[in-house]
C-alpha cells in the first residue's frame, strides 16, 4: 500500500493546484476524484462551458445587432444550439484533458472513487465498482468544493426546473425562461439564452442585484440589462413552481409579504447561490469541525480540527471563486513544506462574464462606510474614453477608492467592455500597496480602454484630462 505526503480530496481548481504545487515542491502526491473527470465543477459544469457559451451566444447576437452598422453585411444568423454545444465540450474536453496532463507530469496519481476521511492519515475510497480501498497519507486536503443551493419546496428536475448545470445543457432556446437569484450566476446564463431568443425575468429576494457588489455598479448595471431586455421583479420570493401543466407556473410574492402572483415559464433556473459539498466525506465521523453554516472550520494555515487535515476553497468560509481556491491551494501546499504560505484576501477580484462586464477588488463604497473608513472617489464614464467611442461600446464607468489620509487604493469597480480582464492592474497595484497618485502617473498605452482607469485614479485627486 503507497504511502503519501499529501492526498487532495477533489481535483477542482483548488484540489489540482494544491497537489501540483505540492509536487513541484518535492511531496509524493495523489488525489481522489468521485467523478469520470478532472476539473471539478468549475471545468465541467461551471466556470468553463458558461464562458464558452457566453462567448458564442455574444458572437451570436454580434451578428445579428452590430455587424450592419460597422458596414459587414450578412445575412441573418441562424442558431444551431447543438454545434453551440459542442463548441462548449469542445472546451471543456480540452481542459480536462490539460489536468490529466498536468497529473502525469507532476508524477501524481489520480485515484478514482469517493473519498472519506477515517481519521489522521488514512482516506477511504470507494470506487465505482463497489470495491474500497484505504490510503495512508501524511496529509490530507479537503477540496470537495461546492453544490447547488436548493430552494425550498421547488425541485429540480435538470429538464424543466434547473440548476446552473442544467441551464448549461438546455436542448432547445426556452420561450420564457425565469431566474430565481440576481447573482452572478443567474445574470450570465440569463445572458446566454436571452441572447439566443428567450425572454427572461430574474427574481430576486433583495431589493438590489448582484448581492456583496457595490451599490452603484449594481444599480447602473441593471440599468444596461433592462435595456437589453431582461425584466426583474427584486425584493420577491418564489414559493412553489407548478409542473402539472404544458408550462410551468411560478407562485410569486412579496419578500415583505403581501399578495402572491403567478409567473409563466418554459423553463425555471433556480440560482440561489451555493453551499460546501461535505457529503459522504465522513467528518462527523472523524471529527472535523464544521461551522453554522456547514462550511469546514480552518485555523490561519488552513488546519481543521483533526491533526493532518487541511480544507481549501468553496468548502471553507470566503468568496466561493476558483481563483480563491487556486490561492489557497498553494499556500496550503507551501506550509506543508514548511514554507510561508499566504493569501490576502483583502485582494481577490470577481467577474461577471456578461456584456458589458462587471468586476471588482478590494472594499465597496458600502464596505468603507460601515467601517468608518474616510475615502475619496474617482469616477470615468466609458463615453469619455477614446477606444470606447469609436468601437460604439461606450456603457458603463471606472471607480477607484481610495484612503483620504493616504491616498491608498482600497477598491475597484468597473462596469464595461473586457473589465475583467482590466482589473488586474488594481489588483497589482493593490498587493503592492499602491496609491491612486501611482496609478494616475502610470502611462496607459492610447488608445485602450484601461486609460479609463488612470483618469479615474486622476479623478481621484480631481484632475482628470477628458472629463
Amino acid at each position: 500500500m503507497a504511502t503519501y505526503d499529501l492526498v487532495v480530496i477533489g481535483t477542482g481548481p483548488g484540489g489540482y493546484v494544491c497537489a501540483v504545487r505540492a509536487a513541484q515542491l518535492g511531496m509524493k502526491v495523489a488525489v481522489v476524484e468521485k467523478n469520470a473527470t478532472l476539473g471539478g465543477t468549475c471545468l465541467n459544469v461551471g466556470c468553463m462551458p458558461s464562458k464558452a457559451l457566453l462567448h458564442a451566444s455574444e458572437m451570436f447576437e454580434e451578428a445579428g445587432h452590430s455587424f450592419a452598422k460597422m458596414g459587414v453585411s450578412v445575412s441573418a444568423p441562424k442558431l444551431d444550439l447543438p454545434s453551440m454545444m459542442n463548441f462548449k465540450q469542445q472546451g471543456i474536453d480540452g481542459n480536462v484533458k490539460g489536468v490529466e496532463f498536468l497529473m502525469k507530469k507532476n508524477k501524481i496519481d489520480v485515484i478514482s472513487g469517493k473519498g472519506k476521511i477515517l481519521g489522521t492519515g488514512k482516506v477511504e475510497v470507494s470506487g465505482g465498482d463497489g470495491k474500497t480501498q484505504t490510503v495512508e497519507t501524511k496529509n490530507i486536503v479537503i477540496a470537495t468544493g461546492s453544490d447547488v443551493a436548493r430552494l425550498k419546496g421547488v425541485e429540480i428536475d435538470e429538464k424543466r426546473i434547473v440548476s446552473s448545470t442544467g441551464a448549461l445543457a438546455l436542448d432547445k432556446v426556452p420561450s420564457k425562461l425565469l431566474i430565481v437569484g440576481a447573482g452572478v450566476i443567474g445574470l450570465e446564463l440569463g445572458s446566454v439564452w436571452h441572447r439566443l431568443g428567450a425572454q427572461v425575468t430574474v427574481v430576486e429576494f433583495l431589493d438590489r442585484i448582484l448581492p456583496g457588489m457595490d451599490g452603484e455598479v449594481a444599480k447602473q448595471f441593471q440599468r444596461i440589462l433592462e435595456k437589453q431586455g431582461f425584466a426583474f421583479r427584486l425584493g420577491a420570493r418564489v414559493t412553489g413552481v407548478d409542473t402539472s401543466g404544458k408550462t410551468l407556473s411560478a407562485q410569486i410574492e412579496p419578500a415583505a409579504g403581501g399578495k402572491p402572483e403567478t409567473l409563466e415559464a418554459d423553463v425555471v433556473l433556480v440560482a440561489i447561490g451555493r453551499v460546501p459539498y461535505t457529503e459522504g466525506l465522513g467528518l462527523k465521523e472523524a471529527g472535523v469541525a464544521l461551522d453554522n453554516r456547514g462550511r469546514v472550520q480552518i485555523d490561519a494555515h488552513f488546519a481543521t480540527s483533526v491533526k493532518g487535515v487541511y480544507a481549501i476553497g468553496d468548502v471553507v468560509a470566503g468568496p466561493m471563486l476558483a481563483h480563491k481556491a487556486e490561492d489557497e491551494g498553494v499556500a496550503v501546499a507551501e506550509i506543508l513544506a514548511g514554507q510561508a504560505g499566504h493569501v490576502n484576501y483583502d485582494v481577490i477580484p470577481g467577474v461577471v462574464y456578461t456584456t458589458p462586464e462587471v468586476s471588482a477588488v478590494g472594499k465597496t463604497e458600502e464596505e468603507l462606510k460601515q467601517a468608518g473608513v474616510v475615502y475619496t472617489v474617482g469616477k470615468f464614464p466609458f463615453t469619455a474614453n477614446g477606444r470606447s467611442k469609436v468601437n460604439q461600446t461606450t456603457e458603463g464607468f471606472v471607480k477607484v477608492l481610495a484612503d483620504a489620509k493616504t491616498d491608498r487604493v482600497l477598491g475597484v469597480h468597473i462596469v464595461g467592455r473586457e473589465a475583467g480582464e482590466m482589473i488586474h492592474e488594481a489588483a497589482v497595484l493593490m498587493e503592492f500597496g499602491g496609491s491612486a497618485e501611482d496609478l494616475a502617473r502610470t502611462c496607459h498605452a492610447h488608445p485602450t480602454r484601461s486609460e479609463a482607469i488612470k483618469e479615474a485614479a486622476l479623478a481621484v485627486g480631481k484632475r482628470a484630462i477628458h472629463m
